[in-house]
């Protein structure tokens, strides 16, 4: 079956996509990551106003077979979370893209967006 990749997001080698608007990065996991976990029962999400490093741990996804953590692609402070997780994390297994988003960055460091890969090269890796 195949999974879901939209042209107008950026991605990284760990399954995230990335919605730059503006100066603000909305952040989830993919189409492919969330089937991989398979259901996600649970959303664990930072505190507004955390500042993130690249790399720092951004949030923790629970599923039926695993606990995931999942790390900032790019530097930034969190802006807003996706609080309807909290009661129904398994949107993200439903609309990964949409409703399932996880949290919002203000972006630190621009060039970090260089880094990211666009829909072809992500799909190239799956």
């Amino acid at each position: 079956m195949t999974k879901e990749i939209r042209d107008d997001l950026k991605y990284t080698d760990a399954h995230e996509w990335l919605k730059i608007i503006d100066n603000t990065a909305i952040i989830g996991i993919t189409d492919y990551a969330q089937s991989e976990l398979t259901d996600i029962v649970f959303a664990e999400l930072p505190e507004v106003g955390k500042e993130l490093i690249k790399g720092d741990e951004l949030c923790v996804v629970e599923s039926v077979k695993s606990v995931s953590e999942i790390y900032a692609p790019i530097s930034g402070k969190v802006v807003r979370i996706n609080e309807k997780l909290e009661d129904t994390p398994e949107m993200i297994n439903e609309s990964p893209y949409d409703d399932g988003w996880l949290v919002e960055l203000e972006i630190k460091n621009k060039r970090e967006l260089e880094d990211l890969l666009d829909a072809g090269s992500y799909k190239k890796r799956i």
